[in-house]
C-alpha cells in the first residue's frame, strides 16, 4: 500500500463530496461504507441540506468538526476548485474515487502540494476491507498494481 493511501485511511474525520439524492451514486455507497468502518464522515453539498436524513454542509469551511481528509466522487470538471477549497481550509489529505480523475486536477493537487490519491477505490482500502472489495485488492496487491 503506497503512503498517499496509508496516510489517508489513517485519517478518522473525512468529508465526503459526491453524496446525491440518484441513489445509485458512488458517493453514497462509501459514505455509507466508510461510516460502517468506523470513520466519522461528513457530508459536503452545495445544494442540498440533507440527503436520505444525512445532513450536508454547503462548504468544507462550514463543518464543524475537525476534517483531516476529503474524498471526492463527482464529475472531474468540478474538482479543481474544490482542491483549491480543501487546501484553503488547511487539509492536505485528498481521495479522487476512480474516474473522477483528471490532468487538470491531478496539476492543481501538485500546485497546492496535497498529498492525492487517485486511480483507486477507497473500498478497497479503508479497513476492514468487505466482499468483492477484498478480492480486488487481493489481485491488485498479486499483481502490484496498488
Amino acid at each position: 500500500m503506497d503512503t498517499e493511501v496509508r496516510n489517508f485511511i489513517e485519517k478518522k474525520n473525512i468529508a465526503v463530496i459526491g453524496l446525491s439524492k440518484k441513489k445509485n451514486k458512488f458517493g453514497n455507497a462509501a459514505f455509507k461504507e466508510l461510516k460502517s468502518r468506523g470513520y466519522n464522515v461528513h457530508a459536503v453539498h452545495p445544494g442540498e441540506t440533507e440527503i436520505d436524513g444525512i445532513p450536508c454542509s454547503p462548504n468544507i469551511a462550514s463543518i464543524k468538526d475537525k476534517v483531516e481528509s476529503v474524498f471526492i466522487s463527482v464529475s472531474p470538471i468540478h474538482i479543481p476548485a474544490m482542491l483549491q477549497e480543501i487546501s484553503s481550509a488547511g487539509i492536505k489529505h485528498v481521495w479522487l474515487q476512480q474516474g473522477c480523475e483528471s490532468p487538470e486536477a491531478i496539476n492543481e493537487a501538485q500546485k497546492l502540494n496535497l498529498s492525492l490519491v487517485t486511480k483507486k477505490c477507497i473500498l478497497m482500502y479503508a479497513e476492514p476491507v468487505k466482499s468483492i472489495h477484498k478480492f480486488h485488492r487481493v489481485i491488485a496487491d498479486f499483481f502490484r498494481l496498488n
